[in-house]
């Protein structure tokens, strides 16, 4: 194309009709901040902050589920990964859908909404705590969450950042600052009920903005058939460093056991696919809602607004390179200078007409801005509601909402620290890094709190700590992707991983959850059981029993 460069793509916002945009921008924070202070109005005790008040409407709750759970780090992050590896990444959108919404709703969430209204729990923590009757579980979860969910929170912001500074020219330090401090407004003060009202107004406009990127995109590139015919026959131009590591086309498997497959599989399509049903701020959703009908008419809803949000990204993330090339002559990775971050927000500026851009904008504040509100309400509470008050000070405060309050408060700030120091690339990484954990040391605890009779608090301890430090010992000292750039294991013994071949690119989620799943059987089976008229109780599937236990 005569006359382009590549500093174009991202100077596209300059032709912005910016009183046309700033108005959408104030009516959109407008109705952002009615919806937060509806909920903040109907806040009315504890319960109301931290779960809702128990009685959602499904519709709100799945879409709240959804938009929480899709972020900047799906549609920036991992549409860059797919630009880069291609469309195999499909494979994560389909398992998003089977564990995220079917698996999740009509498996753990009608047993998690039932248990947790019968253990009286207001958090994650505190179900874990509650069920096997160890405040120690709940404190411990809650300072888990509260140091490991920021690297999660920060690579949401620095996606929200980045398109912010992409698109409208605002330096990312300012950017960064601004919207953290809007999110954390309505969170901080309206709590749970605040957000989810929000969150199904903002995943509206999520699920529009990504219609309409969808279509576009194949508009542009001649047609669905012509699009990925185009992307099939560009494998060539393949660079021979992805080559090298297994990578067929962007149409196409990796090659099979190759490095590059062993990252999408198990690093990517297992480490997020999976980790979904472990996170502790979509767990908690399910003890939001009223009854177990309200979660079984939110899987339908629930499966096309995942694949209009993550499927979309994969595809379109793919499908960029088509149109880089067609404009710049290179891939997209070449042409956003390696940063897979800057692929998507480029694309975006450079393919959209000026009233998409707008659109597309407010689509992913809505995608950033349920996320980390949901993200900053859940570690606020692991720190204030079950580190504070219920570990440090053993329960003894009233005072639930303003210890949750101060929490927020200073797990922000972390958040916002680690945005600054994240290095490029990471958010894809960051994402699947936090899933991973939760997945190896939450979800066998998690499972079997629901499911077995038989787990005690010393195979929930046991599952716990195997996952968590089998975790951390693999990312650290075997695989490749974070071990080498850590150089904890170089500076130790003298190399960059103490596994070599295929063992470095395994992510740790295939070797630490096998083990915590051992752990939490053998310890279970060798320790005293559980009170049995306690584990009757709340396995009880008497609903007029669990009123009463209710009241």
């Amino acid at each position: 194309m005569t006359g382009f460069s590549l500093s174009s793509l991202f100077e596209s916002s300059s032709g912005l009709n910016m009183p046309i945009f700033v108005v959408l921008v104030i009516l959109y924070l407008g109705i952002t901040f009615g919806l937060a202070w509806y909920g903040y109005r109907k806040t009315k005790d504890a319960a109301d902050y931290m779960v809702a008040g128990r009685k959602t409407h499904p519709l709100i709750m799945d879409i709240s589920y959804g938009a929480t759970f899709i972020s900047t780090s799906a549609i920036i992050g991992f549409g860059g990964v797919a630009a880069s590896h291609g469309m195999s990444l499909l494979w994560l959108a389909f398992l998003n859908i089977l564990v995220g919404i079917i698996i999740a709703f009509l498996v753990f969430g009608p047993r998690m909404r039932k248990m947790g209204k019968q253990l009286h729990a207001s958090t994650f923590p505190e179900f874990l705590g509650k069920r096997f009757k160890s405040r120690g579980i709940q404190s411990w979860v809650g300072l888990f969450i509260a140091v490991l969910m920021p690297l999660y929170a920060a690579s949401v912001l620095i996606g929200a950042a980045r398109f912010i500074e992409t698109t409208l020219g605002i330096d990312y330090t300012t950017a960064l600052l601004i919207f953290t401090i809007i999110v954390a407004i309505y969170v901080i003060v309206g709590g749970l009920m605040s957000i989810v009202y929000t969150d199904a107004f903002q995943g509206g406009i999520m699920f529009i903005g990504m219609a309409f990127l969808l279509i576009f995109t194949y508009i542009k590139l001649g047609g669905v058939v012509e699009a990925h015919t185009a992307l099939t026959n560009m494998s060539y131009l393949v660079p021979e460093s992805l080559t090298a590591i297994g990578h067929r086309g962007w149409t196409m498997m990796p090659e099979f056991g190759s490095q590059l497959w062993w990252t999408i599989i198990s690093s990517l399509v297992l480490g997020v696919g999976i980790g979904i049903i472990a996170q502790p701020q979509l767990a908690v959703r399910f003890m939001t809602v009223k009854d177990n009908k309200t979660l079984k008419r939110a899987v339908f809803a629930g499966g096309p607004f995942i694949f209009m949000m993550a499927g979309v990204a994969y595809i379109v993330g793919s499908l960029s390179n088509v149109w880089f090339f067609n404009e710049t002559g290179m891939i997209a990775l070449e042409a956003v200078g390696g940063n897979v971050d800057s692929i998507i927000p480029a694309f975006i500026n450079g393919i959209m007409p000026e009233i998409f851009i707008m659109i597309f904008t407010l689509s992913l504040l809505s995608a950033a801005m349920s996320t980390a509100g949901s993200q900053f309400h859940t570690m606020g509470t692991a720190v204030g509601y079950d580190v504070i008050k219920n570990g440090i000070l053993k329960g003894r405060s009233t005072n639930t909402i303003l210890f949750s309050r101060i929490g927020m408060v200073i797990t922000i700030i972390v958040a916002v620290i680690l945005a600054f120091q994240l290095p490029g690339s990471i958010i894809a990484r960051a994402t699947a890094v936090f899933m991973g954990i939760c997945t190896s040391a939450l979800l066998p605890m998690y499972a079997g709190g629901l499911f077995w009779k038989k787990m005690t608090k010393k195979g929930a301890y046991a599952s716990f700590f195997t996952g968590l430090v089998v975790s951390i010992f693999w990312y650290v000292f075997v695989h490749a992707s974070e071990a080498v750039p850590f150089r904890i294991c170089q500076i130790l013994f003298g190399q960059p991983t103490l596994l070599t071949g295929m063992w470095t690119f395994i992510d740790p989620i295939l070797i630490a959850t096998p083990l915590a799943i051992i752990a939490a059987i053998v310890v279970s089976l060798k320790t005293q059981p559980p009170e049995e008229k306690f584990i009757e109780e709340i396995f009880s599937e008497n609903e007029e029993s669990e009123a009463a236990n209710a009241a």
